[in-house]
């Protein structure tokens, strides 16, 4: 049933009530013919309206779906044009909303990002509502639960591209450089960064792109779910590096 067809049924029960807008003067017939060409134009231009809306996507999104490269230049395309003051993204987020996301989640790329507050991924790249499946815990280490995660986002949502984004000035790799005695539970993240920091030594800016290519080099041996994507063409993995004063973001060779 097209539009035409569903705003006739709409008008034909709607004009039952006798309480639609008419011009002054005229009788009945002409008042009848007058009610149901406004319900008609009003209720196709509705119908019209939620049809269009339902089939809202983001056309960045579907051009970074196709494969992984392209996945990847469009989060690189984005974090240039969020160093440059340019975004896109907070544009289309009331559109994709409208698009009933809520049902649904498709996702071009997965980020493995540090919990620092100063590290706001989708910002970051340019990216709305549904476009980045970002995992995020301090250091972005790749334990257990997390790489459980990024499995879900190559295996179920079909993501092209997973990102092991480290930061500058990190925290965590900084309190495992110094191995100070800390409260509560944080000392467990030691374990994970501790390679890095035995690879790069006391330098903080080394030990974190250690870190970053050592949790990327983890989640491409260690998951039969992500190494098998990547065999197959279908899924990059890399690390990166974000720079806080500058919002650029770095791929680590």
């Amino acid at each position: 049933m097209n539009s035409e067809q569903i705003a006739h049924n709409a008008v034909d029960f709607a004009c039952r009530c006798g309480n639609c807008p008419t011009e002054p003067g005229l009788d009945d017939n002409d008042a009848d013919v007058a009610r149901r060409g406004f319900l008609r134009s009003a209720i196709t231009g509705a119908v019209v309206s939620a049809i269009a809306g339902t089939a809202v996507t983001s056309p960045r999104r579907a051009a970074a779906q196709s494969t992984p490269d392209a996945a990847l230049k469009a989060m690189m395309d984005g974090n240039e044009r969020y160093v440059g003051g340019q975004l896109k993204s907070l544009a289309e987020d009331l559109s994709i909303l409208k698009a009933k996301t809520a049902e649904k989640q498709e996702p071009f790329g997965a980020v493995l990002s540090c919990a620092d507050s100063r590290v706001p991924v989708e910002i970051v790249f340019d990216q709305s509502i549904g476009h980045l499946f970002v995992v995020r815990v301090a250091g972005n280490v790749a334990t257990p639960e997390i790489i459980a995660s990024l499995e879900y986002g190559v295996a179920v949502l079909g993501t092209k591209v997973l990102m092991v984004l480290g930061h500058g000035n990190c925290g965590a790799v900084k309190a495992t450089i110094e191995g100070k005695a800390v409260p509560g539970q944080i000392s467990a993240l030691y374990a994970p960064i501790r390679p890095a920091v035995d690879a790069a030594g006391p330098d903080l800016s080394a030990a974190i792109d250690a870190n970053a290519k050592i949790q990327t080099a983890l989640l491409s041996k260690a998951s039969p779910i992500i190494s098998g994507a990547i065999k197959e063409g279908k899924l990059q993995v890399l690390a990166a590096r974000y720079d806080l004063t500058s919002g650029r973001v770095s791929l680590l060779a």
